[in-house]
């Protein structure tokens, strides 16, 4: 299973940093020209790495990745809400550049996180690379979170105007879905996982720092004690040379 998660975590390495060298290459060429028409340059594989991610919640469930299962499943379902919901379903929102700003920063995150993954399957953890992992969640994410609500908040005018998603039963029914006020819903929702999420990592990271502190102590407590010891059986010695020659 090790190494078809190190495929796994290959494949989307190989999605994710084509994307972002996409990226930055036609920034470079053309500027800011190159924000208004991102998704329709790269949009076909960024559907198939969020389509592809779907895959770790199963790997989850399954018990062959230990990561915790509510984080990911948060994550990878905003995902593809905003990108086939929201984003794909409105062409007006593909041209904004909002769209430009979520996808380098879930490409960002995700070329760094694939990196880091593949090394830890194979029992290698590079020190400024395992910094950077958990570096970039910590400062990337409540960005791309607020990315994500900006990019619904731009999209409601297109849903009010074109009744995308919206449904009217009719009679004997009289039962209709307008989606803009789902969406103003889901936002709040968004808020309060992501709230959750920060709250539960820092307790996490808390604990985590304690339990390093008490470990650090424990071993400076069997330092001195065995420096304490050595400097014992040292002077004893001295004692016993200085007795003998007398």
């Amino acid at each position: 299973m090790n190494t078809y998660l190190f495929v796994y975590d290959l494949m989307q390495f190989c999605g994710h940093s084509w994307i972002f060298t996409n990226m930055i290459i036609r920034f470079m060429s053309f500027g800011k020209d190159s924000l208004a028409d991102t998704f329709y340059s790269i949009g076909l594989v960024m559907r198939l790495c969020q389509l592809l991610s779907v895959l770790e919640i199963l790997h989850i469930l399954i018990g062959i990745d230990k990561s915790r299962f509510f984080p990911r499943f948060l994550q990878i379902t905003e995902r593809i809400i905003v990108l086939f919901v929201v984003i794909n379903s409105q062409e007006e929102v593909q041209g904004k550049y909002i769209v430009c700003v979520l996808f380098f920063l879930w490409n960002l995150l995700d070329v760094v996180r694939y990196t880091y993954n593949m090394l830890a399957r194979t029992g290698i953890y590079y020190l400024p690379l395992t910094w950077l992992n958990f570096s970039l969640c910590i400062l990337l994410y409540p960005l791309s979170v607020l990315a994500k609500a900006f990019a619904i908040y731009v999209s409601l005018p297109y849903f009010e105007t074109f009744g995308t998603y919206s449904i009217k039963l009719p009679l004997p029914f009289a039962f209709s879905i307008y989606f803009p006020y789902v969406l103003k819903m889901y936002l709040l929702v968004l808020f309060i996982g992501k709230y959750l999420i920060f709250q539960k990592a820092n307790s996490q990271h808390s604990c985590n720092t304690a339990a390093k502190q008490l470990k650090i102590k424990i071993k400076s407590a069997q330092l001195l004690s065995e420096t304490v010891n050595l400097s014992a059986t040292s002077t004893r010695y001295c004692r016993e040379g200085h007795h003998q020659l007398v």
